[in-house]
């Protein structure tokens, strides 16, 4: 449904990407980060399901072409950890969230375990956005200080989660409240990437369905 794109990013490289267009021209957009495999065709489905739901969707591509199996843990450890998440989050993320809010579009920020990290981290750093939804990823808080968080977010994290852990995600609620931030978080009985339904292992239509529920309409409400 989507075509793969080159935009540009604030200093000028390119960046490259996956785009999905909404039917209707003046369509809000939703940037889409990946999980920490790469830019998979489930993330490509992703945005194709935002742009059948109304609005244009763009997922870049962070790890520059490289997409890690869904077996290979290691290798997918291995590109998360080598990612320059700031060079990622204020150069090619805000290149792409400049590419959908170049007619006047407000644009909205979502991603998926290291994304959801990159979401946090967008949300304090990219002056563009308009909100955000994160999926069970947390940055380190000298990535992004609760206090720091521009825009409305939106979170969704799994109690069955041993990375995004039901601890972590209790201090951050509890730090964007004591900062007065802006924050709807659920939780769901359910393991870690319950979205993904590539994953059987770990998929959770019932949660997934409901969490999506609630995205398109949090931005539908932030987007227009």
């Amino acid at each position: 449904m989507g075509t793969a794109i080159t935009f540009k990013r604030p200093d000028g490289k390119d960046a490259s990407g996956y785009l999905a267009n909404a039917a209707r021209g003046n369509a809000p957009g939703v940037v889409v980060i990946q999980e920490w495999w790469g830019l998979s065709d489930q993330i490509k489905g992703l945005c194709d399901r935002f742009a059948l739901a109304g609005f244009d969707a763009l997922a870049p591509d962070l790890y520059k072409g490289k997409v890690v199996p869904y077996h290979d843990t290691d290798s997918a450890n291995k590109e998360m950890n080598s990612l320059d998440f700031m060079d990622a989050t204020t150069q090619t993320v805000r290149g792409a969230v400049q590419y959908l809010s170049r007619n006047g579009a407000k644009v909205g920020l979502t991603g998926f375990c290291l994304g959801g990290a990159v979401t946090i981290i967008g949300a304090v750093h990219v002056p563009e956005l308009a909100a955000g939804v994160v999926f069970y990823g947390i940055p380190p808080e000298q990535a992004a200080k609760p206090a720091d968080v521009k825009i409305p977010l939106q979170a969704h994290f799994a109690n069955k989660d041993d990375w995004c852990t039901p601890e972590l995600v209790n201090g951050f609620e509890k730090a964007m409240k004591a900062a007065g931030k802006s924050l709807e978080l659920f939780r769901y009985d359910a393991e870690h990437a319950f979205v993904n339904e590539q994953r059987q292992a770990v998929h959770d239509r019932e949660a997934a369905e409901l969490a999506w529920g609630r995205a398109t309409e949090f931005f539908r409400k932030h987007l227009g």
